[in-house]
């Protein structure tokens, strides 16, 4: 197993600091940087023309002011909507960033980052591929941890690289999760909030398995996290999470 992100519990913003700009936009990033998170958490699919782009919804409708599948569209199609004014008038400039873009800025800070492939859905061909080959193009790899619900994705990178920590997701209860997790190549766990607690975090601790927790927003959950020794938390306030 390749050594693991941090050694304490670090501050990634999800999808950015969601709470106070558009969710996976510039914007968002930017400002979680500036509000002094660790690492920010993100989420990519492939665009008609097999570039990765960053949106969490396979879908266009929540987050901008079109609809339609995500890979129905290039990349140019896509970066001329509008990907913020949903949120507030304020980021009506803002647009779906590529996920080259936001590695292009990301190599200029400290920051840490998670990349979530959200292949549960739509299984996009060679989306793993060509995300490894950015980061290695970043020289990121020892920056990165990719995630993903979908055992047969993590699975897939673990066949074709060695150097980037493997997150496998989980929002339900787990059993003999250090066997899966090693069956599918998987370095580390990312659970939801409400298992912690409970028999499941009681194994990653038992075994010692590398784990951080979504989306923790509240003091409690932040206290368990600091409690367990989790290596990581995802919130959408890492301003208030890092106070």
């Amino acid at each position: 197993m390749k050594e693991v992100l941090a050694i304490h519990t670090k501050i990634f913003a999800h999808r950015g600091a969601s709470r106070y700009a558009p969710e996976n936009t510039m914007s968002a990033f930017q400002l979680a940087h500036k509000q002094g998170a660790g690492g920010i958490e993100l989420d990519i699919h492939l665009s008609r023309d097999n570039e990765i782009v960053v949106i969490h919804d396979e879908t266009l409708k929540r987050t901008t002011n079109h609809s339609g599948l995500v890979n129905h569209f290039t990349l140019q199609e896509l970066q001329a909507l509008d990907a913020g004014s949903w949120f507030h008038q304020d980021f009506s400039q803002a647009v779906i960033p590529s996920l080259e873009q936001v590695l292009n800025w990301v190599k200029t800070t400290d920051l840490h980052l998670n990349i979530e492939l959200k292949t549960d859905t739509i299984p996009y061909h060679q989306i793993e591929d060509r995300v490894v080959e950015l980061i290695e193009h970043f020289r990121l790899e020892d920056r990165t941890i990719l995630s993903c619900f979908n055992p047969s994705t993590i699975h897939h990178l673990h066949s074709i690289q060695n150097h980037i920590e493997l997150a496998w997701l989980r929002q339900k209860r787990t059993k003999n999760l250090a066997y899966q997790l090693g069956a599918i190549g998987a370095d580390s766990v990312h659970i939801h909030q409400r298992l912690l607690g409970g028999p499941m975090t009681h194994e990653i601790q038992t075994k010692q398995i590398p784990f951080r927790v979504f989306t923790v927003n509240k003091a409690k959950q932040w206290k368990q996290c600091l409690n367990l020794h989790a290596n990581g938390l995802i919130t959408d306030i890492p301003d208030l999470m890092k106070e």
